[in-house]
């Protein structure tokens, strides 16, 4: 038996195990126990890592900027981040390198960039940018003299290592999977917190769209906050605004993370409407809760496991051969059909 084995009895991510089996927070008590138990029922005993933590000689930090955007104080525990995390110490283990974490707040930004740059406690820097703007990745370029791998954003005129998702096709996917289906009023819920990868997506959807002569209308367009998983009262208000203008519900609603599509789900729920039968609904990301919010959600997957190993091996090379010409990569998404989207009914849906 493998850890996969063990995540798919338990309903969980490979990562969740590994969490599990480590000690680490970003589970639950109980899903911790549960899984633990599953894997003595079924004479799993997981392998220690202490002999490779002890013999590395050599180091990576793993860099982040707290406190901005939907980067989270606690931003280890948010589903995307986890599994990324999970998988660059996976790499890291298996290359002979020990994982130092840096977590520092962004009110003391240039502050903590040079004292970083001083400390050089690392052979190399891997940097999580998904919250940050080209000023701010160029500012950490400059500063630190360790090879430096910027993972989860891309900016094209920056002289730096980067790692990607392919925002603009998992949107583009996303979008030509609705109109497959049918869907012509097509709504899109935003992040009002607005980061290089959601700007992407806005792009590959409306493009998608725009090749079938669909537009999203000005008034379908809704914001809400992209890091809350339960109902919430500003998209109910929206919602209810729109409605009450006399608008019919739009039949699908394209959704810039799993965290905002599973908020719309339950937010739609409390308001009568059932997903998909009503309206359907897509995300992007394909965290491991997406399988377990009902029903399953169709979302973008997004290759965390790939994008955390070239990460490491990037800068492992950059470690080795000093290059100065840079490399910038752009990791395909893969759309995952669930049960949250289907064909549209005929007749329009008013307030139930």
């Amino acid at each position: 038996m493998k850890m996969e084995d063990i995540a798919r009895i338990a309903g969980v991510s490979k990562s969740a195990v590994s969490f599990a089996f480590s000690g680490k927070q970003g589970i639950s008590s109980e899903t911790r126990d549960r899984i633990l138990q599953i894997a003595k029922e079924n004479g799993y005993m997981p392998k220690s890592r202490a002999a490779v933590t002890e013999t590395a000689t050599k180091s990576l930090t793993f860099l982040a900027f707290a406190n901005s955007g939907i980067v989270l104080e606690q931003y280890y525990q948010q589903p995307f981040f986890r599994e990324l995390i999970h998988y660059i110490e996976e790499r890291c283990r298996t290359n002979g390198f020990s994982l130092i974490f840096t977590s520092v707040d962004m009110d003391h930004f240039h502050e903590n960039i040079k004292a970083l740059a001083e400390e050089k406690r690392s052979d190399g820097v891997i940097l999580l940018g998904t919250n940050l703007n080209h000023s701010q990745i160029a500012a950490v370029a400059e500063q630190l003299t360790t090879p430096l791998v910027v993972l989860d954003n891309c900016f094209e005129t920056l002289p730096v290592h980067f790692v990607e998702i392919n925002n603009v096709m998992g949107a583009y996917q996303a979008g030509s999977h609705l109109c497959a289906l049918g869907h012509q009023n097509i709504g899109y819920i935003a992040s009002k917190v607005r980061i290089h990868n959601f700007d992407e997506r806005k792009r590959g959807f409306t493009t998608a769209l725009h090749e079938r002569d669909i537009e999203v209308n000005d008034q379908c367009v809704f914001s809400v906050a992209p890091t809350i998983l339960s109902s919430q009262e500003a998209l109910k208000s929206q919602l209810d605004a729109y409605l009450d203008a006399g608008n019919a519900l739009p039949t699908a609603l394209f959704c810039e993370c799993d965290y905002i599509a599973i908020s719309a789900i339950k937010t739609l729920s409390e308001l009568g409407y059932r997903v998909p039968e009503d309206v359907s609904v897509v995300g992007f990301d394909n965290i491991s809760e997406a399988v377990i919010v009902s029903p399953e959600l169709t979302t973008v997957h997004v290759e965390k496991e790939r994008m955390a190993h070239l990460a490491v091996d990037l800068i492992m090379q950059s470690i080795e051969t000093d290059d100065l010409v840079k490399t910038k990569i752009t990791v395909d998404t893969q759309f995952i059909e669930r049960l949250s989207s289907r064909a549209p009914v005929k007749e329009s849906v008013h307030h139930i």
